[in-house]
């Protein structure tokens, strides 16, 4: 098991991904055990709107026990323990950025798209990335320049057809209807932001709008993983999202193939959300 950093230095990207692998994998252990009321859930709400579960804090607390254990020089962003270390996490070289459950009110549900999502985050991109679906039986993993993997298998976005399969808020579709005039095809919701990505990487949709607030926990591995695929993920002007900063909440994002993307910039606009 890789060991900690010594005197501040960094370890590779591919020690590090490694790492964050074996720790994703161990956490979705831990969130099944917790799924189809194999034991007490407890759900409760944050913020009023929010959901959280028994499975969510259990996989938070040993990642980040585990992580930092390994990694002591790195700092922590996750949903569940938020800024417990915001100075570490803005001046350390490289964050763990971190969701113990992506689409926990799918896994209070019993749906199974969920995954505990895990990315090292430097200078404001992520370098590895892990999206481990346990529900599912697979995970998702990228480095940076070293491609997008669903277990053994290389990921690569699917070329634009005339009928992009888009996952979009109903609000957009209007705005849709004129970036495609050939027609798209919209697909249902799917809850686990991290997971949606996931699928654009893997060519099962070809792209999907993304409401304002989403947080850089929700999308700094699946960024990753997209990108190693050849999509693109940007705010609605074309610009990159940038992770790890002063504010972890996102505007409204585009995401899918580079072609789908550039047809979608200019026409999907803030406008739809109100």
């Amino acid at each position: 098991m890789t060991g900690a950093a010594n005197d501040g230095a960094l370890a590779p990207v591919a020690h590090d991904l490694a790492l964050i692998r074996v720790a994703a994998e161990e956490a979705g252990r831990i969130a099944l055990s917790y799924f189809h009321g194999h034991r007490e859930m407890d759900v409760r709400m944050k913020g009023g709107t929010s959901p959280v579960s028994a499975g969510d804090l259990a996989a938070d607390t040993f990642l980040r026990e585990f992580l930092l254990k390994a990694r002591p020089d790195y700092g922590w962003l996750s949903e569940e323990s938020v800024d417990v270390s915001r100075t570490r996490r803005l001046t350390a070289q490289r964050s763990f950025v971190v969701d113990p459950i992506d689409g926990t009110r799918a896994f209070i549900e019993g749906r199974e798209t969920w995954c505990v999502s895990v990315a090292v985050v430097e200078n404001g991109e992520a370098v590895a990335g892990v999206l481990e679906c346990p529900a599912l039986g697979f995970s998702f993993h990228a480095g940076t320049g070293c491609g997008a993997w669903k277990g053994d298998t290389r990921l690569a976005v699917r070329p634009a057809g005339v009928r992009p399969v888009i996952a979009a808020p109903k609000k957009c579709l209007a705005q849709l209807e004129r970036a495609f005039p050939g027609g798209f095809e919209s697909h249902e919701h799917i809850p686990s932001l991290a997971y949606r990505l996931a699928m654009i990487a893997e060519g099962l949709l070809d792209a999907t709008v993304v409401r304002p607030t989403a947080h850089d926990w929700d999308i700094a591995a699946a960024d990753l993983i997209l990108a190693e695929a050849g999509g693109r993920l940007t705010d609605l002007d074309g610009d990159p999202v940038v992770l790890n900063g002063e504010s972890v909440v996102k505007p409204a994002m585009l995401a899918g193939g580079a072609d789908v993307v550039r047809a979608m910039m200019g026409v999907v606009t803030a406008d739809a959300f109100g």
